[in-house]
């Protein structure tokens, strides 16, 4: 048996969701989607994506004393240590900002691709600066990337779009969108992917859904054309009480496999 280049790691977590709890819950049916015999484990470019490629690491559970958001930075680090690059499924998207934590200090010019229907930027959402809404502002306020391109996005506003004037946050709002677009970066990159990002006709298991997004093939298309060095990603705000059952737990899986295969297919 091979051995696996990276490491699946399930955040069951959503404690900093403002709206619709249940992202907690995506970990589980998202594995078993993906081991669900009604497809199978093979990603488009033909590799498998099984045990041999993707290490189940199971799912971060808070280390005694500290918080979550300090457990999962600490988990992904251990994870790196042994040379795997992790693949995480959320859970809400305040655990993008740990994660970064963590890959900031081993890949040194990191660049994130975030692909959501929302940039994420607030400074401050409901009072709470660790909010699902403020991820990008924590990473790009401790410059834990060097270059940050958000794609998909259909909710700016004022406070944000001068949020990412201030932190120059390279923006391709929806109505923009050309899927001509070459998205490269030079460096080490990380994929950030809201399943939001899709159209609720695609995926309509999310707690904010923003109608006029992408296909599912347009979203396999950004991932597969995606230029750089792949290093992690994740994959949340799946909420599956929102769901219709058996749907975007599979688009889900699906997103796992051409993301396992993206990665698997660089040399870093």
């Amino acid at each position: 048996m091979a051995t696996p280049r990276i490491a699946l790691i399930g955040i069951p977590y959503d404690e900093q969701s403002s709206f619709a709890r249940g992202s907690s819950m995506a970990p589980a049916l998202v594995r078993a989607a993906w081991h669900s015999r009604s497809s199978n484990m093979y990603s488009e470019n033909g590799m498998l994506i099984d045990e041999s490629a993707v290490w189940d690491a199971g799912d971060i559970v808070p280390v005694p004393g500290t918080d979550m958001l300090s457990s999962i930075e600490f988990r992904v680090r251990d994870i790196l240590n042994q040379g795997l690059r992790p693949i995480c499924v959320g859970g809400d998207h305040s655990v993008t900002y740990p994660i970064i934590k963590a890959l900031s200090k081993q890949y040194h010019g990191l660049g994130i691709l975030h692909i959501d229907a929302h940039p994420d930027l607030y400074d401050v959402y409901e009072g709470n600066r660790l909010s699902h809404a403020c991820p990008f502002a924590r990473i790009m306020e401790e410059r834990l990337a060097t270059r940050l391109v958000q794609v998909g996005i259909r909710t700016m506003n004022p406070h944000q779009r001068e949020q990412a004037a201030q932190f120059k946050v390279e923006v391709i709002e929806m109505k923009n969108w050309d899927d001509r677009t070459k998205l490269v970066f030079s460096g080490p990159v990380y994929v950030s992917l809201d399943i939001d990002a899709l159209d609720p006709a695609f995926a309509p298991g999310v707690s904010h859904r923003e109608p006029g997004g992408f296909t599912t093939r347009q979203v396999i298309g950004i991932i597969q054309s995606l230029k750089g060095s792949l290093v992690g990603a994740d994959i949340v705000e799946f909420n599956p009480p929102r769901d219709v059952p058996g749907m975007t737990d599979m688009v889900c899986a699906k997103m796992l496999k051409e993301l396992s295969a993206r990665m698997l297919s660089d040399k870093v």
